[in-house]
C-alpha cells in the first residue's frame, strides 16, 4: 500500500514540476490603431519606466498602459511593414500616439525620416 501510495506522490509532483504558467495570446480585441513615434539617442543609456536601461538598439517600445514584457506586433499602415517589439517603458505622451518605438524598430518598418506614421499594433503575448 505504501509502495501505491509513493508512485501516486512522485507522479503528482513530476506532473507539477513540469507545469508552465499559460501564456495569454492574442485575441481580435487586442488590436489598436494610431499614430506610432519613435524615440533614441537622447534616451540612450538612461533608464526606462521599468527600470532597464534603454538600448535604442534593442527592438522595444513605450506604451502607457500594457504590462512591461509584453510582446507587441506593429504595423506601419503607409507601408505594411512589421516589427515585434517589448513593451519596457511608458509612454508617448505626444497627443494621438499610441505607442513609442526604440530607433532599431522604427528602422525595421521605415519610419525614421517620417518620425510619425500611423500603425496598428497587435498584442501578442503578455
Amino acid at each position: 500500500m505504501l509502495h501505491k501510495y509513493l508512485i501516486v506522490v512522485a507522479v503528482i509532483g513530476l506532473c507539477t514540476a513540469c507545469a508552465t504558467a499559460p501564456v495569454r495570446r492574442s485575441t481580435s480585441h487586442d488590436i489598436q490603431q494610431g499614430k506610432a513615434s519613435w524615440y533614441g539617442p537622447g534616451f540612450h543609456g538612461r533608464k526606462t519606466a521599468s527600470g532597464e536601461r534603454f538600448n535604442q538598439k534593442d527592438l522595444t517600445a513605450a506604451h502607457r498602459t500594457l504590462p512591461f514584457g509584453t510582446m507587441v506586433k506593429v504595423t506601419n499602415l503607409h507601408n505594411g511593414k512589421t516589427v515585434t517589439v517589448r513593451i519596457n517603458d511608458r509612454g508617448p505622451y505626444g497627443k494621438g500616439r499610441i505607442i513609442d518605438l526604440s530607433k532599431a524598430a522604427a528602422k525595421e518598418i521605415d519610419m525614421i525620416r517620417k518620425g510619425v506614421v500611423p500603425v496598428e499594433i497587435t498584442i501578442l503575448e503578455f
